[in-house]
């Protein structure tokens, strides 16, 4: 098997390599690149085909494994209409309600296709007892797995930004895998890493411009593998880890979309209205560059996915786990509610945006 996936893991990488460098000209014939202007931040037309690289390129490596694939025919199905309907968002920009049935398509598609369903959430009050959803679980697991993809698109404002958030979650959720015995999983979590690093060879370049952005057909995609492997590794009699420990993993996305939300939600407007009010817009509204903002964000990532790993293995109660989560959501919230109106005091506001695709 280590052989079979390091052959597998450089099939990903190089194939994703291959379909960005020679996507590239086909995106700019067709008009799937991202044009600067307005209050974007690039200054040269880019194309929007990481997605598609990254999806393609991880299909057809996993598929080229020697393994069984029942259940991830599902995962590859909702990820090919999650593609298609984000490439067809980066060319003619559609309403956000189209978005959302595509979201919550895929997640029943998850949930009942692919019987990858947040049954509970764990011993969130007493060690000896779940709480189970019941009724809920699958209308909570598809209102979860639309947050997740939700989250990866809102983070993808910045160059590498997504992606590395991502894969820090995708190399945490391997060792879980790892820590349980999960060779599929970690040979599937790996390929989609691969992918991930091919794509940000060409779009994190030192000093350069970004040759390729993912678009939304890479964040969507992104995002719905996440939250497969997020309830699939935390659900059932043989999980591997703790739904609370899911959450620490992917800590730091969640926190700016809820807090994001929340806020516009106080304000009186649509929470899913597009602002530069996200972290990383306050952030390089204080004077940082995009490079000092991706490795602060990287950094408070992986410290988040290091406690939720570090609870993992200590064992610490899942109660604690919890509490502490829902405290640093409330000073992240705290925090961001009151640099959002310092900033209006000032007459500095963050200024609605047509956010760049990173």
């Amino acid at each position: 098997m280590s052989w079979e996936f390091l052959r597998s893991g450089l099939l990903a990488f190089i194939l994703t390599m291959i379909l960005l460098r020679t996507l590239g000209p086909v995106a700019h014939r067709i008009g799937l690149v991202d044009h600067p202007g307005g209050r974007k931040t690039h200054h040269h037309p880019t194309p929007l085909t990481g997605g598609i690289a990254m999806f393609t390129a991880f299909a057809f490596s996993v598929l080229m494994l020697d393994i069984p694939l029942p259940n991830y025919r599902i995962l590859f199905a909702g990820s090919l209409l999650l593609v298609v309907v984000g490439v067809i968002d980066d060319l003619h920009e559609l309403s956000a309600s189209y978005r959302f049935i595509a979201q919550i398509t895929a997640g029943f598609l998850m949930t009942l296709g692919g019987d990858v369903i947040l049954v509970d959430i764990g011993h969130l009050i007493t060690p000896d007892e779940v709480l189970s959803l019941g009724l809920l679980a699958v209308p909570l697991t598809v209102f979860a797995a639309v947050g997740v993809i939700n989250s990866v698109n809102m983070a993808d404002g910045l160059d590498g930004l997504a992606a590395s958030l991502v894969l820090i979650t995708i190399i945490a959720l391997a060792v879980i895998a790892w820590s349980g015995g999960n060779a599929q999983a970690i040979v599937v979590l790996g390929l989609l890493g691969a992918a991930i690093l091919a794509f940000l060879w060409f779009n994190l370049r030192l000093g350069e411009r970004a040759l390729v952005f993912m678009g939304d057909a890479g964040s969507l995609f992104l995002g719905f593998v996440l939250v497969w492997f997020l309830v699939d590794l935390s659900q059932g009699e043989q999980r591997l880890m703790a739904p609370v420990t899911a959450l620490w993993l992917f800590a730091l996305p969640l926190f700016d979309t809820i807090s994001i939300m929340g806020r516009r939600m106080l304000l009186g407007r649509s929470p899913f209205l597009a602002d530069r009010e996200h972290f990383h817009h306050i952030l390089l509204a204080a004077g940082f560059s995009p490079k000092q903002v991706l490795a602060l964000m990287v950094s408070m990532a992986f410290t988040g996915a290091c406690v939720g790993l570090v609870g993992h293995f200590l064992g610490v109660s899942e109660y604690w786990m919890f509490v502490g989560f829902l405290c640093l959501l409330a000073l992240y919230f705290w925090t961001l509610m009151r640099t959002w109106r310092t900033r209006r005091f000032l007459g500095k506001p963050l200024a609605p945006s047509d956010d760049t695709a990173g």
